[in-house]
């Protein structure tokens, strides 16, 4: 009784520090945050011991203990999510080396404690993280970090009368998992469903814990080449297996003659020799390189929309959004019921956000299959061909300049083509360099509590 009568006023004495705050950071919000997870938990102790004791909802007392919630953690909706970020990737592999779990690490446009982060990183918030299911394996079974490539483009629609519509565009997220040392193991380019993120995070966390336990352990590299043979072998599988359910087998065995043709003219590299090139001898088992009998790279390149849309029909049922993710995203829609109810007796039938719930699983389903099966897949190959064992910045530049087509080298991420004409001085560019230090992690208060720490 004693240590919890302590541990119950160490906790009422973070809440009353974080009730007291104004609108800055609050004090004591640094010391948690340099605690690690350990720090987090003592937040959301603090935030929940005051959420339950508020006889009225006090939506800006609410507003403002989330946000300094949100600080400890470095992440948006973190009273939800309830996850702990590192932005310092050397203190991840610290904690990683001292867990002995691998680290997750997300690279993003923007910042991931901002509203207007990327698209991609907003939809991981609320589709993933919020997830219950997925929130609990990522804090058991990894260490967490992010990082920014480069601030997201914003624009903004005045509409001369007072309104106003904000946007991001041109904006990719992807998920890296490294070992203690920053190697990386594995890339989850993009959005995927909730089940499929899940299924992703058990596989990888599950090498490395056998790995862990291996009594003699081959090279790292050779241990990642056979990883990914193997996931590059299951994933064709999985592809050719929803080609044939949607109907697509016999329209792509048809243009296969064409492609049969090409190659005895020399039109394209025959897939046999291209992947002899990409795999050095006795590195690994050959992967399985074809698709319905062909290189998928040709198959990709005669997939039109109407096609993924029949594989992504194939998989709709496994894009279930969760009780938490619907709950934030009507507390993020506040003036949906609003709408809902203006419409009269439809609105009886049919709850507005419910709508919405189903355009965006329907999104995160083509983009799943498509992500697995056109980037995912390339992935796998440089694995297995060696070009991707290297430094995590190398890889991250390479997958945004290969697969998200926007490289570092244009600083207006294809937006401002040269040859378009704008009748604007400089084609309307005003040009301002990015800078780390201008987009530097903002860390809460310095100022501690001296209360708290006595």
């Amino acid at each position: 009784m004693k240590y919890l009568a302590i541990g119950l006023m160490i906790s009422s004495a973070v809440a009353i520090s974080l009730a007291n705050a104004g609108k800055s950071a609050a004090p004591g919000a640094a010391k948690l945050r340099e605690m690690g997870p350990a720090g987090l938990e003592k937040a959301l102790a603090a935030y929940d011991s005051v959420s339950q004791r508020m006889k009225k909802p006090n939506p800006e007392t609410s507003v403002r203990l989330a946000k300094q919630v949100d600080q400890v953690a470095a992440q948006r909706h973190a009273t939800i999510s309830r996850l702990y970020w590192y932005t310092d990737l050397e203190k991840a592999k610290v904690a990683a080396s001292e867990l002995g779990k691998p680290i997750l690490s997300l690279r993003m446009l923007g910042k991931l404690t901002d509203e207007f982060s990327c698209a991609n990183s907003r939809f991981f918030r609320t589709a993933l993280y919020a997830n219950e299911s997925i929130s609990k394996v990522m804090r058991e079974k990894f260490v967490l970090h992010w990082q920014t490539v480069r601030p997201v483009p914003k624009v903004t629609i005045d509409f001369g009368d007072g309104r106003k519509i904000e946007r991001t565009v041109t904006g990719n997220s992807a998920h890296y998992v490294l070992d203690a040392n920053g190697r990386p193991l594995d890339v989850l380019p993009g959005l995927y469903s909730p089940k499929e993120f899940q299924a992703w995070l058990e596989r990888v966390e599950t090498w490395f814990a056998a790995r862990a336990k291996a009594k003699h352990p081959m090279s790292y590299a050779s241990a990642v080449t056979l990883y990914h043979n193997f996931q590059q072998q299951e994933l064709l599988k999985r592809w050719e297996s929803d080609l044939k359910q949607a109907g697509l087998e016999a329209a792509l065995r048809e243009k296969a003659l064409l492609v049969t043709e090409n190659n005895a003219n020399g039109e394209f590299p025959a897939a046999a020799k291209a992947a002899a090139v990409a795999v050095p001898k006795g590195r690994a088992e050959r992967p399985l390189i074809t698709v319905l009998g062909q290189d998928p790279a040709q198959v990709e390149s005669r997939m039109n929309e109407e096609a993924w849309q029949k594989i992504a029909s194939l998989h709709r049922i496994d894009t279930k959004l969760d009780r938490q993710t619907v709950n934030l995203m009507r507390q993020e829609n506040p003036n949906a019921l609003q709408a809902g109810a203006l419409a009269g007796s439809k609105f009886i039938v049919e709850d507005p956000i419910l709508k919405m719930v189903r355009n965006f699983e329907d999104s995160i389903t083509f983009d799943t299959v498509r992500n697995e099966y056109l980037l995912h897949r390339q992935i796998h190959q440089w694995f297995i061909d060696g070009s991707a064992l290297t430094d995590l910045d190398t890889l991250n530049e390479r997958v945004y300049a290969e697969l998200f087509l926007t490289p570092s080298s244009d600083p207006w991420l294809g937006l401002a083509p040269a040859d378009a004409y704008t009748a604007l001085d400089s084609g309307g560019l005003n040009w301002q360099p990015f800078t780390a230090s201008r987009f530097a992690v903002p860390q809460p208060s310095a100022k501690i509590n001296t209360k708290l720490n006595k």
